[in-house]
């Protein structure tokens, strides 16, 4: 089992990546494009949405040629066109029910354009899950850099003093129309005052929480442990992970010594497909990635997810001098068959030795190596099949 430190948070994975999509969809009908079918043939309905222009023509040929205008009747038809994850191009109706075959060559003729550009981009969200599983570490930061305090200002500007009604002539003469202008003045002012009190409770409010967020950033986080807690939860909590991740810290020795545990993905959880986009016809090539690449790709992901915390947590805590950074999988055992948590990797790493890294550099860093040359304690095959290992604990 894994070590469960005294602060758990979950990490949400971020809107960037989704690694179980129903897929891309993109509607042609009432906000730019329908297909009216009619006696009088099938014609295609264009606008531009905000603007009132529209435009009607003709696509198909009429079904009666001897049908009178004034019978002629139109059923106006919205198309949903969805690239699924198999790379295939479906197209339905408002009801979600596949549209008939005739209509179906009718959007691809007049929208083939838009279609294509559909699959282009189905194409790029599926590679660009692979790409970014395995570049999970290049945005890793430099530990030179410590947190600094961005000062920000109130926004909301102050209420601005009415002016006041003048009498004139009627106000001077008629004592009705004086006193409703002195009263309207009144009215007018006191609203002014409760505006500018409630406005100057909220600026209050909030230098009072900037000035807690500067001690905290500038001194908080040296001195106090259950800041040092809050600001690593934060600073991992800002990072678009691929999946809810599960990570327990204990800091010890006033924030010197960190130990980190974290729940890693499965190698189940990852996308194994990989896709391009044809230069004719309307079907997206998804490809199977084969068990080598899947298990070198999850090889990568998981060193990359180890690398890039042990980055955050340096440069989040600039006190923090040696970190422990233990990562482990929900597995089947060989022996009973009953699934529990191994520990795959880890690693003890000092500060002094992390600063070493060419941060700026990161492109060029074999991320599966980077982590050897810290006390390592990781039994991995070249095509990065793990066993389960000891890992540090707090008493290492």
């Amino acid at each position: 089992m894994g070590y469960r430190f005294r602060k758990s948070f979950k990490l949400a994975p971020g809107v960037r990546m989704n690694l179980r999509g129903s897929g891309l969809s993109w509607t042609l009908g009432p906000r730019g494009a329908s297909v009216g079918i009619g006696k009088r043939g099938t014609f295609l309905n264009t606008g531009i949405p905000g603007t009132g222009l529209s435009s009607r023509q003709r696509i198909g040929g009429s079904t009666s040629t001897r049908t009178a205008r004034s019978s002629s009747a139109t059923t106006h038809v919205s198309v949903a066109v969805q690239v699924a994850d198999d790379g295939t191009v479906l197209f339905f109706d408002p009801q979600g029910n596949p549209l008939p075959d005739r209509l179906v060559d009718v959007v691809k003729r007049q929208q083939g354009g838009a279609i294509r550009e559909l699959i282009n981009q189905k194409c790029d969200e599926i590679n660009e899950q692979i790409t970014a599983l395995g570049e999970i570490h290049l945005h890793t930061p430099d530990p030179v850099v410590k947190p600094s305090y961005e000062v920000l200002w109130f926004e909301p500007l102050s209420p601005v003093r009415p002016s006041p009604k003048r009498l004139g002539i009627l106000g001077t003469l008629f004592r009705g129309t004086r006193e409703r202008i002195e009263r309207e003045n009144t009215e007018a002012q006191q609203r002014h005052e409760q505006d500018m009190e409630t406005w100057q409770f909220a600026k209050r409010r909030f230098e009072e929480a900037e000035s807690r967020r500067k001690r905290f950033i500038e001194h908080d986080i040296y001195t106090d442990v259950s800041a040092m807690e809050a600001f690593l939860e934060e600073n991992l909590q800002a990072i678009v992970w691929p999946r809810e991740t599960n990570v327990s810290t204990e800091i010890r020795e006033g924030g010197s010594l960190i130990f980190i545990d974290v729940d890693l993905p499965e190698i189940e959880d990852m996308p194994s497909r990989t896709a391009s986009a044809p230069q004719r016809g309307y079907k997206l090539s998804v490809k199977e990635m084969s068990p080598a690449q899947l298990q070198r790709l999850y090889m990568r992901h998981i060193h990359g997810i180890g690398f890039r915390i042990i980055g955050e947590a340096f440069a989040a805590l600039p006190g923090a001098q040696q970190l422990v950074l233990s990562a482990f999988s929900q597995r089947p055992s060989s022996v009973t068959g009953q699934v529990s948590d191994e520990y795959l990797y880890s690693a003890r790493v000092v500060r002094d030795s992390w600063c070493r890294i060419a941060f700026d550099r990161l492109q060029n860093l074999d991320v599966v190596e980077a982590l050897a040359q810290f006390d390592l304690r990781r039994n991995m095959t070249k095509t990065g099949r793990f066993k389960a290992i000891e890992p540090f604990g707090p008493s290492s």
